[in-house]
């Protein structure tokens, strides 16, 4: 297999037929039903969520939602989620929680909007919201880097027992072009931006900020969505049943040594 650079890798992550988040709910679990809304403002069609399930297992879906058309994508705002999408999620997260069902995320994010708007209703206080109630949620949580992980906007739904990326997604505290604007003044450094970043799945597996990769084809997961699905079944379907036999403090304990055995690799 052709080793890919980095900025290759993004381009792949960004490929405009990477399977989205919807497709991998759709094909992965059984009996999906989708839930809307925040309860408060209204339904971000950036992320997706609600309850289905996986080998006989109620589990609850959560997905940063990318759309395949110009129509969708302005739906969805290109996957960039509003803070009423975080406060969805955050909703689902706690009702699965209520209910006892493992939670199961997948990120494809560029990162949270930015825009005026989203200041206004409180973006920044929703991804913190996030971040601070998923660190104690008392059920599994297991995110999937589906394709890009972009900033806070993406950790909002990867506080999680176990975080996964897909072979070619990248996973960064902002994008290439953002770094390359910071540090040279010149958004075009995007090459040697990724080349500095380390937002490659290999790089983030070396660093132990994930926990694995999962393999995709030859091309990118474009290119055979279904076999990838199935790496992807197998895996959750593997972890749910290590799950299964720890208790809740159990659960809390993995995921607070998770993220303080991360600074303790620097």
């Amino acid at each position: 297999m052709k080793v890919k650079s980095p900025y290759e890798i993004v381009s792949l992550a960004r490929h405009k037929d990477r399977p989205n988040a919807k497709f991998y709910i759709e094909t992965i679990f059984d009996d999906f039903i989708e839930f809307h809304g925040d309860r408060c403002y209204k339904d971000d069609l950036a992320i997706i969520g609600g309850i289905a399930s996986i080998n006989n297992k109620n589990v609850t879906v959560i997905g940063i939602n990318k759309g395949k058309t110009t129509s969708e994508n302005l739906k969805t705002n290109f996957g960039m989620p509003h803070p009423e999408g975080y406060r969805k999620a955050l909703r689902l997260m706690k009702q699965a929680e209520k209910f006892n069902r493992p939670i199961i995320c997948f990120v494809d994010t560029p990162g949270a909007f930015c825009g005026i708007e989203a200041e206004e209703r409180g973006q920044g206080e929703a991804i913190a919201k996030n971040l601070l109630e998923m660190s104690s949620i008392k059920v599994p949580i297991i995110s999937i880097i589906i394709g890009e992980g972009g900033s806070g906007g993406a950790l909002a739904l990867a506080v999680a027992n176990k975080v996964y990326m897909l072979e070619n997604s990248i996973y960064s505290i902002l994008s290439p072009e953002g770094f390359a604007s910071i540090l040279w003044k010149d958004s075009s450094k995007v090459k040697e931006a990724c080349d500095v970043m380390k937002i490659t799945s290999t790089d983030l597996l070396e660093f132990k900020i994930i926990d694995g990769v999962i393999e995709e084809v030859d091309g990118g997961a474009q290119n055979n969505k279904e076999a990838v699905s199935s790496n992807i079944k197998n895996l959750l379907i593997n972890e749910l049943n290590l799950f299964e036999n720890l208790s809740k403090e159990e659960i809390l304990n993995q995921r607070y040594e998770k993220f303080r055995n991360i600074g303790k690799f620097y």
